[in-house]
């Protein structure tokens, strides 16, 4: 069976397209949309997105400013902050935000885009909340489905009147699920399905190819077999081809993710001097990813050559770039299948956890973030860095101890790993409870 949906992203840092991105099959042009810089765009509605883009790209790098960088950002992140989730209370009355977005939205904003969705009658499925108000308000006439990208959410991802809204929402964890009731959405408008992860790294239903790879990955997190040996019956019931014995035959790969504004990529500078000699020794492999921005892949490839490490590049010391998104998640998904730690700050790639990747979590940018870091921790699948100018001591501690292998175990029994086949069985199938069959089977 052919199944369709427009879908739609923006072009606005990654966790949004990331989101997207395992969806685009179901796209009548087979490419996800961006609302902000699709082909045909009123001048009006692309100013109004330039300027919230620019402004979040300022915002997210205020960090980097020394001395008043963390104040500056911090005053901004209040007005976007989530609110303490206990005591349960009624969280429905809008914030200053979502009323400016609709006074927007009511002069027009958006209403090019919804006009262009209704040329054909299949729902809408966005990783951004903005345009699935605009779907409601401007009319659109099939179903509309709301992907969240992070473990817990502000009030800007709920319509302005909840109870009335029909926006749909696919939530990536338990938390999000209860957020949203507090936020006032109608719990039959809410599903639990996880956060949609890419379907080349899974291997279908079996999930085939990512037991095989978290299986490798196990013999590199555990050399001295702490973790295989003590938890050996486990592992033999969930991977099929576990080396409980087994040795590695490849360098510990570690791959450090910078997010779309390149806010944290001088963190590299401490990691590569701390890591140098292990590099030039081929006793790790290390990517440094730059994704699209091509300032942070020149910042990167700059930065081996100051650490006098252009020996290794390309060797076992490598910067994974692309101008096309599209291109580039292709080629980060590969790239996740041989890392063995995966170093980043708390994004939407904490639920990538779930592929039994341990994540050591940079500082967090923003309230979400700070959010996404205790989920990580809390379901044991990351711990947050030690000091980057001794990455060279604790990183290989972690490994020796066998810390890194548990939390690739947690994120893989613990995670969701189904989250497009469980958009598809909501958004097609009219399944009300996708989460009761999201589970891990043994072989």
């Amino acid at each position: 069976m052919s199944y369709k949906a427009w879908v739609v992203a923006v072009d606005m840092g990654y966790g949004h397209q990331r989101a997207a991105h395992p969806l685009r099959h179901l796209s009548p042009t087979g490419q996800v949309i961006n609302a902000n810089n699709y082909q045909g765009i009123p001048s009006h509605d692309l100013k109004i997105w330039k300027r919230t883009r620019s402004f979040y790209e300022f915002v997210s790098r205020l960090t980097n400013l020394p001395l008043i960088g963390n104040w500056l950002f911090n005053q901004y992140d209040k007005l976007q902050a989530i609110p303490e989730f206990y005591p349960r209370r009624d969280l429905s009355k809008p914030s200053f935000q979502i009323r400016e977005m609709y006074k927007w939205i009511k002069e027009g904003w958006g209403k090019d885009l919804v006009n262009y969705l209704n040329q054909e009658d299949i729902p809408l499925i966005t990783s951004f909340f903005t345009v699935a108000f605009f779907a409601e308000e401007h009319g659109f006439k099939n179903d509309i489905y709301t992907i969240i990208c992070d473990s817990d959410i502000s009030r800007s991802w709920v319509a302005y009147n909840p109870a009335h809204s029909r926006i749909k929402y696919l939530a990536p964890c338990r938390r999000v699920v209860e957020r949203l009731k507090l936020y006032g959405v109608k719990e039959s408008n809410i599903f639990l399905t996880g956060f949609p992860l890419p379907e080349e790294n899974l291997g279908g239903i079996n999930l085939s190819k990512l037991r095989g790879d978290v299986a490798e990955r196990l013999i590199n997190l555990d050399p001295e077999k702490r973790y295989r040996k003590k938890y050996s019956e486990t592992l033999k019931h969930f991977l099929k081809d576990i080396k409980i014995e087994a040795k590695h035959n490849h360098p510990l790969t570690l791959t450090f993710a910078v997010g779309g504004a390149g806010a944290q990529k001088i963190l590299a500078d401490d990691i590569l001097l701390s890591l140098k000699k292990k590099i030039l020794a081929n006793e790790i492999n290390f990517n440094l990813v730059a994704g699209t921005r091509n300032d942070v892949y020149r910042y990167f490839h700059e930065r081996i050559k100051e650490a006098g490490l252009t020996k290794a590049y390309e060797r076992n010391l490598n910067i994974l770039f692309d101008m096309h998104k599209e291109d580039y998640f292709k080629r980060f998904n590969e790239c996740l299948r041989t890392t063995d730690v995966l170093w980043t700050k708390p994004s939407e790639l904490v639920f990538y956890s779930a592929l039994g990747l341990p994540i050591v979590t940079a500082p967090p940018i923003g309230s979400q973030e700070v959010f996404n870091k205790t989920w990580l921790k809390t379901i044991g699948a990351g711990i947050f860095q030690d000091n980057p100018r001794c990455t060279n001591e604790w990183l290989f501690d972690w490994v020796e101890s066998g810390w890194l292998a548990e939390a690739a175990m947690s994120g893989f029994l613990d995670g969701r790993q189904f989250g497009v086949q469980n958009i598809i069985d909501v958004v097609y199938h009219g399944v009300k409870r996708p989460d009761e069959d999201d589970k891990l089977t043994e072989f």
